[in-house]
């Protein structure tokens, strides 16, 4: 398993959290997501993680990966 680190830009309360979590546990391989709506960090867990795939997630949400 592996671990991989975003800074996202423009989340400004829970529901920001709960979008970006939705979107990013859905990509393929992934079985974790941590947000911290402070720092911005968004931590995913899981294996063989598809950083295109988990970019292109956050930014579903509606999100900025800095």
């Amino acid at each position: 398993m592996s671990t991989s680190t975003y800074i996202v830009k423009g989340m400004t309360c829970g529901h920001c959290v709960s979008s970006v979590k939705e979107e990013v546990g859905e990509v393929p391989g992934v079985t974790g997501v941590e947000v911290d709506l402070d720092s911005g960090r968004v931590e995913v867990s899981g294996a063989a993680l598809d950083d295109a795939a988990i970019r292109a997630a956050i930014e579903e949400a509606g999100y900025q990966v800095a």
